[in-house]
């Protein structure tokens, strides 16, 4: 068996994204010959693609794609390591997949997944390169906002990885300032929900049980117990809905009255942080 270069090794390594050991053996098996070497591990990258289906993809990144001031998709893009997020081959199929989605829009990952693109679903795009890179490529969410005017933030929490936060906000005018530093706040303050009419009935259902029992097990009174309750309720509403939410920059105002005072309207929000729901 040959003997390998370590230098070879790293460079294979950086190319396919394949495991050190994985490399060392496709150079000795193809006795040095780097080209080969890259064939064996796409072979076997194919081979293991349904292995890695039950496989974490835990890391990642999320793309965007603007169109002009009032069209922009983000997409996240899940992979099992950030040596492979930072890869350029996985971010080139990011970008690919979010222009394409702001461009037809599909309904939901399913829809998508089964779109054709240059000849091929998306999901062959990925099955090919989760083949080319060996580890799991999936796609988690994506979201299209559309109309008025969308200003977007991307938040790098480790500078030699891609983005791993992004906003999209929908504003009813322009205001480029406003817009950034809304999309700032949110990538800063995680809100769920942009306002109470958005919250779904059986979570703040669910939320308002707690409350009710937390507030019994205190040993409040009992004609105060609904009055502490929906000052809890409210309490939430402030940790969790945007537009409640104090701004960053000036927590004696709301996100509301912040837009107010601008003179605009915050129509919808999007918040993508990559292995968080």
């Amino acid at each position: 068996m040959a003997s390998v270069n370590m230098a070879d090794v790293k460079r294979l390594r950086e190319l396919t994204a394949a495991g050190m050991m994985d490399c060392k053996k496709a150079l000795e098996e193809s006795e040095g010959d780097f080209d080969r070497a890259v064939e064996l591990l796409r072979l076997k990258g194919a081979k293991d693609v349904g292995k890695r289906e039950a496989r974490t993809a835990s890391n990642g990144l999320i793309a965007l794609k603007q169109d002009g001031d009032s069209r922009a998709a983000l997409l996240e893009l899940n992979c099992e390591t950030d040596f492979v997020a930072k890869g350029e081959r996985f971010q080139e199929v990011a970008a690919q997949v979010v222009a394409f989605i702001l461009e037809t829009k599909p309904a939901d990952v399913a829809e998508l997944l089964d779109s054709k693109l240059d000849g091929k679903t998306v999901k062959e795009l990925l099955d090919e390169t989760n083949a080319a890179l060996g580890e799991k490529i999936e796609i988690r969410r994506f979201s299209v906002l559309e109309g008025g005017y969308i200003g977007a933030y991307m938040h790098k929490t480790d500078p030699q990885l891609p983005p791993a936060v992004g906003v999209l906000v929908q504003l009813d005018s322009a205001n480029a300032e406003v817009a950034k530093d809304i999309a700032q706040h949110a990538a800063a303050m995680a809100p769920k929900y942009l306002d109470a009419d958005a919250v779904p009935a059986e979570v703040i259902e669910k939320e308002r049980a707690l409350f009710e029992e937390m507030t019994r097990e205190e040993g409040k009174p009992e004609p105060a117990i609904a009055k502490i309750v929906e000052g809890r309720v409210n309490g939430w509403y402030k940790d969790f809905t945007l537009l409640q939410q104090a701004f960053v920059k000036d927590n004696k105002k709301s996100i509301k009255k912040y837009a107010d005072e601008a003179g605009v309207k915050v129509l919808a929000f999007t918040r993508f942080k990559v292995g968080q729901a």
